[in-house]
């Protein structure tokens, strides 16, 4: 499976070189001054450093990292509100297997709906699969396996399981076209693979702020910046079908906060995330983003908790696949 990755990693940079070439010799016919030769050199450099010309990186980082401000919004999300599209799928005896489990309250959930069915929860390390496995002992839950793994090679033989869920997932993976394929190797013919992403430029809200929009433009650069796409939601099918995936269904769905308690959890939830988590730390060291960035955006996210009118609408992309 690494093999192949690395074979199609060469194959899109085949891709990229050309579409590279071809933007060169457009650009040099509108700037005669430059040889498409120094165009190409440039580019190149460029494409070694994973910058913006479509490549990301070998690896991606998980921008939200694991502050408790992370983990507070994470643990309010259930099986109703992030897996409803799949829900009609389950039912008692299914094997399942979730993916990028992180707090576990999906994954208890979907335990229950499939039970007495086992379920395998994967994390990418041991610190982030611990957190999954507090709330497995808080609820009791027994029966499930804990393993760490890379989506992109997934430790199971092929066809392990009935169904095979991500939830934000993708956004956060260097190659989910590559991902997309593992989750629908490990499922059994006739099972079923669920992913859903939010999508960053979907999200709208009021009253429209500008420490909201600058939010939302500093998060998508620091999300790319670790190789992810934040935009996900809408990729998703696109995503499915270079995947060589023909039976799928998409889908979406919506958070919506406009009461005075939902408003006052996310927007505190992100004041607090954008000054003390990981995205603060990156920001400031990589430049992306200043103190004063910061504090403004904490600010605007506490003014539009406290406003009567305030709402927002998380927009969220949904694929159900059935593997045949």
């Amino acid at each position: 499976m690494a093999a192949n990755r690395t074979n199609r990693a060469r194959a899109d940079r085949l891709v990229q070189y050309g579409n590279a070439r071809s933007f060169a010799g457009r650009l040099q016919t509108t700037r005669p001054s430059l040889s498409v030769s120094r165009i190409m050199r440039h580019l190149s450099r460029i494409m070694e450093t994973g910058d913006k010309v479509g490549r990301m990186p070998d690896t991606a980082t998980y921008t939200h990292g694991h502050a408790e401000s992370v983990l507070r919004s994470h643990r309010t999300r259930t099986a109703e509100n992030s897996a409803a599209y799949l829900l009609p799928c389950l039912r008692a005896g299914l094997s399942l297997l979730d993916i990028g489990s992180g707090p576990g309250t999906i994954t208890v959930d979907l335990a229950d709906l499939v039970a007495p069915g086992p379920v395998t929860a994967v994390e990418v390390t041991e610190a982030a699969l611990a957190v999954t496995r507090a709330e497995f002992e808080r609820r009791g839950c027994t029966s499930a396996r804990l393993v760490t793994g890379d989506i992109h090679d997934l430790p199971f033989p092929s066809g392990s399981f009935d169904v095979v869920h991500a939830h934000q997932v993708l956004q956060h993976v260097a190659d989910p076209v590559a991902a997309l394929r593992e989750m629908v190797r490990v499922c059994r013919p006739g099972g079923v693979v669920a992913v859903r992403d939010g999508d960053y430029s979907g999200f709208t809200w009021y009253p429209e702020l500008p420490g909201l929009d600058r939010w939302r433009e500093l998060y998508q650069s620091a999300a790319r910046a670790n190789g992810g796409e934040p935009n996900a939601g809408r990729r998703l099918l696109a995503w499915a079908h270079a995947a060589g995936i023909t039976d799928v269904s998409a889908t979406s769905s919506t958070w919506c906060y406009a009461d005075p308690t939902s408003r006052e959890a996310w927007g505190g939830m992100w004041a607090d995330r954008i000054a003390g988590s990981a995205i603060t730390e990156q920001l400031l060291t990589s430049g992306l983003g200043t103190q004063e960035d910061i504090d403004a955006i904490a600010a605007a996210w506490r003014e539009w908790a406290a406003h009567p009118d305030g709402w927002i609408s998380v927009l969220h992309g949904e694929l159900l696949i059935r593997v045949p």
